[in-house]
């Protein structure tokens, strides 16, 4: 069993994390807790008989700490990776993106390498068994990818901080949403960090069909908070679509695959709920359907599980990939706000 330090305690750790840990008691422990003296987390460490304190100096004093979660803000990631690998940490688990720049992620993951500390960015999607599941059906389809659609609707992510946590432990807020009439280069920046910490969910599965980059074909916000996407990748067209609204209907989240008149389609869960793995459907040129059977197993529990195997020597630490994914969101988002700048420009 692993003995996990988490850094931050906001509705991600509590909603999320914590819940998903407990449910593998065989391979993970909560040990401590750190915020940044918001003081939710010794609310959320007493939940799980875990240590709190109210620095990250402190928890990595704790000599239990073996494997660090890294949930603070996407600008202190980097900060955090480097400060758990300075405590001797055997493992990381970073929330989405590993760092900010392209610069800081190279230097994490060489870092890591020279350590050989396991490493992984919590992209749950990617973990998903339906997405395994909608790969084999994509490969078992014999023709090249010639298009693929993210899609997101969400409604604020309170909404399902309320239906799986205390509302007071975890510290769920309402969403602030932008104002209308903002100026382009604004509307340019929070694009950029939408994709980022947003959009990085399914880029990992995007690159893994479709890894170039050949140019952005269309960009722009999408009010109250969102965006859209296009961007070439050799003959093949991939969109990136989402919208968040303040009264939005319940979550949808759908990837899109097309290839030679066929169309693999993967329904994620809600996020921060465990309901079992993606739904995938199959849709063949002749008409038929094939919907692979649901496993119960969830990304975010996958996530951990492969964390679990690299721990434990079973599954290659596969840092050349992290940073490829990494070097592929980083040039994403750079690549839309300079799109939408110049548009208005």
């Amino acid at each position: 069993m692993w003995a996990v330090g988490v850094i931050g305690a906001g509705p991600g750790v509590s909603a999320l994390h914590l819940p998903t840990l407990a449910r593998l008691p065989d391979h993970f422990q909560v040990v401590h807790v750190a915020d940044s003296g918001s003081g939710r987390a010794a609310e959320l460490a007493a939940r799980v008989d875990a240590r709190a304190s109210s620095s990250v100096d402190a928890l990595f004093r704790d000599e239990r700490v073996q494997v660090a979660l890294i949930c603070s803000p996407p600008e202190a990631h980097a900060a955090h990776v480097r400060a758990a690998l300075e405590a001797g940490v055997v493992g990381i688990l970073c929330e989405k993106p590993l760092a900010t720049t392209l610069a800081e992620s190279e230097e994490l993951v060489a870092e890591c390498r020279s350590r050989g500390v396991a490493l992984l960015v919590g992209t749950n999607h990617l973990f998903d068994p339906g997405w395994a599941q909608a790969r084999r059906a994509i490969a078992g389809l014999r023709a090249p990818v010639d298009a693929v659609t993210v899609t997101l609707s969400l409604p604020p992510n309170d909404r399902y901080h309320r239906l799986v946590t205390e509302v007071a432990a975890g510290g769920a807020s309402p969403a602030r949403f932008p104002p209308p009439g903002l100026p382009p280069q604004v509307e340019a920046g929070i694009v950029r960090q939408l994709v980022s910490g947003l959009g990085v969910h399914d880029l990992p599965a995007v690159r893994d069909l479709l890894p170039g980059f050949d140019g952005m074909t269309f960009a722009r916000f999408v009010a109250p908070l969102g965006y859209a996407l296009g961007y070439r990748a050799g003959r093949a067209r991939v969109h990136l679509l989402a919208v968040m609204r303040e009264e939005g209907a319940d979550a949808r989240w759908r990837l899109t695959a097309s290839a030679g008149g066929a169309r693999v389609d993967v329904e994620y869960p809600p996020a921060f709920v465990h309901d079992g793995a993606a739904r995938v459907v199959v849709r063949h040129v002749d008409g038929s359907v094939a919907v692979p059977a649901r496993g119960p197993l969830d990304g975010y529990e996958a996530e951990w599980l492969a964390l679990a195997e690299l721990l434990a020597g079973e599954g290659p630490l596969e840092y050349d990939e992290l940073l490829e994914d990494a070097r592929f969101a980083v040039t994403l988002a750079d690549a839309a706000e300079a799109h939408i700048a110049a548009s208005a420009a």
